[in-house]
């Protein structure tokens, strides 16, 4: 079976002060989405969906529609503030986003078997795709809650430029995880890796810690948890114009109640992404010394 690439792309990149998803950063034009798209096809992937808004379907389209017509099956889903169970009311004010388990949830109705989650502004590498795609070859319905992640260590994850948001993982002996925490604000102080809390303080990370860059492996069931969860979020957000309901907290919730496994997978490829605008340059320079080395062709789509 192949599986699914459902890519997170409406975000509205407050920090970036842009569109980051369409920055072309690859020596012929190409962004990250189109490196992540390159290797999840070099990996067996068969489908691709976006989420965006609205407001950006028309630059989405003319974008990528035309590069990938002859590569792989596209689809787009759209991620609105308004999206929301019935009879619930958001201020006027809130622009944000839901956050990452709002965006997968669009997608119900899209997919009918594996897939995967990524972010449109990070750099996975080809390796996650392949063990991940590897790991659902042999994907049955009997594995319904059989999730996994692709995990990296936080010293490789950070920028230089300010704080990042990454979801703390502890792990079993044998590669499953055991819990999974988002911390918003996590930075390289100058003696160490800390994150810090609503309170304002600072909590050591140690640096191999490892931590969830937002590669999830799913099947079709992680919808049904992730509308139940969120029934229960928006009674209680609702008016929060900052609060947002993330991935990690919904798998923590179905790991710690033994209704879901996800097992971590080891990826050898170093990440790098773009939360602020001054990791471009790093980016492009990352980007070419692959093409230098043969890992990419100058040119992604010929």
């Amino acid at each position: 079976m192949k599986p699914t690439l459902l890519i997170l792309a409406a975000g509205i990149g407050s920090r970036y002060g842009g569109l980051k998803q369409l920055d072309p950063i690859g020596p012929s034009g190409e962004t990250i989405i189109d490196y992540s798209i390159y290797d999840a096809l070099r990996a067996g992937f068969g489908h691709v969906i976006f989420i965006i808004k609205e407001q950006i379907e028309l630059e989405f389209k003319e974008f990528f529609v035309e590069r990938l017509k002859e590569q792989v099956q596209v689809d787009y889903v759209f991620q609105e503030t308004w999206m929301v169970p019935e009879g619930i009311r958001i201020p006027d004010n809130r622009n944000k986003p839901w956050g990452t388990g709002h965006a997968v949830m669009m997608a119900d109705g899209k997919i009918d078997g594996p897939f995967a989650v990524i972010n449109a502004d990070d750099f996975y590498g080809r390796g996650a795709f392949r063990v991940l795609a590897d790991y659902y070859r042999d994907w049955t319905p009997a594995r319904a809650n059989d999730y996994c992640m692709v995990g990296y260590p936080v010293a490789n994850t950070l920028s230089e430029f300010g704080a990042v948001s990454r979801g703390v993982c502890q792990t079993s002996r044998d590669s499953f995880l055991r819990d999974v925490v988002e911390r918003t604000h996590i930075e390289r102080l100058p003696d160490r890796i800390a994150w810090k809390d609503d309170k304002g303080q600072w909590n050591d990370i140690p640096e191999n810690s490892l931590v969830s860059m937002n590669f999830w492996g799913f099947t079709p069931s992680f919808f049904g948890f992730l509308k139940a969860e969120f029934e229960t979020f928006i009674q209680r957000n609702s008016q929060d114009i900052k609060a947002e309901f993330y991935i990690p907290g919904v798998v923590n919730q179905l790991i710690q109640g033994g209704k879901a496994t996800v097992k971590v997978l080891d990826s050898d490829d170093k990440w790098f992404g773009m939360t602020y605008r001054d990791d471009r340059p790093r980016v492009v320079r990352s980007i070419r010394e692959l093409v230098s080395r043969g890992v990419y062709p100058e040119k992604l789509w010929g």
